[in-house]
């Protein structure tokens, strides 16, 4: 092998520091003395540790570089990135509070906030995993395209609802599919234990807990309450993970007492209801009121909704018809014409009225009477219900003195009891009177009034001519204002009390023990198109006792049908007043101011139970075994008195 191959072969084995080293050892001394040695000429000395001296202290630099950086953003510059931190997982989100307590005048609770669960999702996760959306819809109860639908639409936000206030454990089942995107959070849901009764005087609330319609309205500030609001952190699928703090504490709304006795509303409204039914009138209103207070005890209204079911059922029977709805008072007007005529003094209750033949003329028409009553006294007038006779007695009044007058009770004003939408009703200024308007108001034509407008009247004719605003709310009195003597109103009421008794038009409203005063009126229904239709409204409005009188009651049942019960207001309404005042008076307690007529009538009926029995008294009562004895049922003690049956009269009621 050469010499040159073995150079090579060497050439080869060796890298390149060993021919760098290699070279570095051949040179020789360099010129000029010892300063050169060891230089290649030519070529910068390189220095291996220098070098990775300078490349180590670079790194250094660099990382302590980055550790200052990284201090500052997280110490001590950090605001900036905080905020962008919070933007994405710091939330605010607000604590729902539950709604004021709704109680009767003893505390009976007659609408509550109940805690449900209400189902929302985030649109964005839960696209991303459109494989579980049939799952969710099942659940949900909603069609799977429909729910695509919904969140294709919403597709850029971060939530939606998608399904509101429900049952927890229906909420739980749904939450327990573990679908992404799908959360629950705590709401509150209004119940209403009395259902269609009370419908009308507390309304309803909407999905997002808000006063729609009645009182829930009225005082929807009183009742909300705020809600607050907390911080928390959210994971990236939607999740709290932590409570930060609480930014705001909730505050519960305040209960309302009202000043309605929940039992004397079920009354009503159940013997309204069965009027309706046995009458087949199309609607029908009815309101009872302290007559010391102005206090609304009770105050129903049909056809009626179920305010427990979300949108509450048709519009149309959303409204208070008691106070929204106005109609012509017919005959329940003559009382307070006969109060005009007395306060003059021109007349008294003994003054003479002649009505034959039992009609007059008014301008084009006619004034009729349903017979020809003859000569009747003031007294006679308001019981046998003489139009005739109202109209005699009204057009010597002044006219601004008699439209006064009938102002001064309420018709025409608004009552103000606080009610949202109530109806002011209307009485023509004479100035706008025609040449028979007078003598029709007198009966009650002309005018309109509400429900609530003639309880009102008549509580003020049995208050001693003292008028009392009307309120809902318990403990809120409203100051009386005197708009008739004292002495007049008691005369007035002497002569309704006729009206119940044998002679008078109502005598089927009589009550066992206690003396009634009271008017029945009829009145057609005016015509859409101009003019009276042959449809009727039916109406009884009275007191109860005469003496010391507690309660007024007004009644109203509109386009009864003539072939099942007559459309005389008797017959129609009286014994709806009839029913529930008996029940009133029992459940409140009210003396009897009528005792003699109770004893005859006990006596009466002992006398027939011993006729019955061959005129031998009871035998005598054995004694009883008491380990044999059966113990009577217990009835439940809130359960209502059940009135007796209607007793309609046989003639003459108007």
């Amino acid at each position: 092998m050469s010499r040159r191959d073995d150079s090579r072969r060497d050439e080869r084995r060796s890298g390149p520091l060993e021919r760098l080293l290699g070279e570095r050892g051949k040179a020789g001394p360099a010129r000029g003395g010892d300063r050169g040695a060891g230089k290649p000429r030519g070529r910068a000395r390189f220095d291996l540790r220098n070098r990775l001296i300078l490349v180590g202290g670079a790194l250094g630099l660099c990382a302590m570089a980055l550790v200052g950086r990284a201090f500052y953003l997280q110490v001590l510059g950090n605001d900036f990135y905080r905020q962008q931190g919070d933007a994405r997982a710091l939330r605010e989100i607000p604590i729902p509070t539950s709604r004021g307590m709704i109680t009767d005048r003893n505390g009976e609770p007659l609408a509550v906030s109940t805690p449900v669960e209400s189902i929302w999702g985030n649109p964005k996760e839960l696209l991303k995993n459109p494989a579980r959306l049939p799952e969710l819809a099942k659940a949900l109860g909603v069609p799977v395209d429909h729910l695509t639908r919904k969140l294709s639409q919403r597709s850029g936000k971060e939530f939606l609802y998608l399904k509101r206030r429900i049952n927890p454990d229906e909420a739980h089942r749904i939450l327990a599919l573990k679908i992404p995107g799908v959360f629950s959070q705590r709401e509150f849901r209004r119940f209403y234990p009395q259902g269609e009764a009370l419908a009308h005087v507390l309304g309803f609330t909407n999905v997002d807990d808000r006063g729609q319609e009645g009182l829930e309205l009225a005082f929807d500030d009183w009742l909300r309450g705020k809600p607050g609001a907390k911080r928390v952190i959210r994971d990236g699928a939607g999740r709290i993970i932590e409570n930060v703090d609480l930014v705001k504490s909730a505050e519960p709304g305040q209960d309302l007492t009202l000043t309605i006795d929940r039992r004397i509303q079920y009354l009503t409204y159940r013997e309204l209801r069965r009027a309706l039914l046995e009458t087949g009138a199309s609607s029908g209103s009815a309101v009872v009121l302290d007559v010391d207070t102005g206090e609304v005890l009770a105050m129903a209204n049909l056809p009626t909704y179920n305010p427990n079911l979300l949108g509450a059922g048709n519009p149309e029977t959303h409204r208070n018809r008691a106070l929204t709805d106005v109609v012509e008072p017919g005959s329940t007007m003559k009382p307070i014409t006969v109060a005009a005529a007395l306060k003059t003094g021109r007349v008294t209750p003994n003054t003479i009225v002649d009505t034959t033949p039992g009609w007059m003329p008014n301008g084009r028409y006619r004034i009729t009477d349903t017979h020809n009553y003859g000569v009747l006294n003031v007294t006679g007038v308001i019981t046998k219900s003489s139009n005739v006779g109202a109209a005699k007695l009204a057009l010597p009044l002044p006219n601004d003195y008699y439209y006064q007058f009938v102002k001064s009770f309420g018709y025409g004003s608004k009552p103000e009891s606080g009610f949202p939408g109530e109806s002011a009703g209307v009485v023509l200024s004479p100035d706008r009177w025609s040449g028979t308007t007078k003598a029709t108001m007198s009966y009650g034509y002309g005018l309109s009034a509400t429900p609530l407008q003639i309880a009102m009247a008549y509580a003020a004719m049995a208050n001693g001519g003292r008028l009392i605003a009307p309120t809902f709310v318990r403990g809120q009195r409203n100051e009386p204002r005197q708009v008739l003597e004292p002495e007049i109103a008691g005369e007035v009421m002497r002569m309704m009390q006729t009206v119940t008794e044998p002679g008078g038009t109502a005598k089927g409203v009589a009550i066992l023990g206690y003396h009634v005063a009271g008017k029945t009126g009829t009145a057609r229904k005016f015509s859409a198109t101009g003019g009276y239709s042959n449809k009727y409204i039916s109406l009884f409005a009275g007191v109860v006792p005469v003496k010391n009188p507690r309660f007024s009651m007004a009644v109203v049942v509109s386009e009864p049908d003539p072939a099942m019960r007559g459309y005389y207001g008797g017959l129609v309404s009286g014994p709806v007043f009839r029913n529930v005042m008996e029940g009133a008076l029992r459940l409140m307690d009210v003396a009897p101011d009528d005792i003699d007529t109770w004893l005859a009538a006990q006596a009466a009926a002992e006398a027939k139970r011993l006729k019955a029995n061959g005129g031998k008294p009871n035998g005598p009562v054995l004694p009883v075994d008491v380990d044999s004895a059966e113990t009577p049922e217990e009835l439940p003690a809130d359960l209502p008195p059940v009135a007796a049956g209607a007793m309609l009269p046989t003639g003459g009621a108007r």
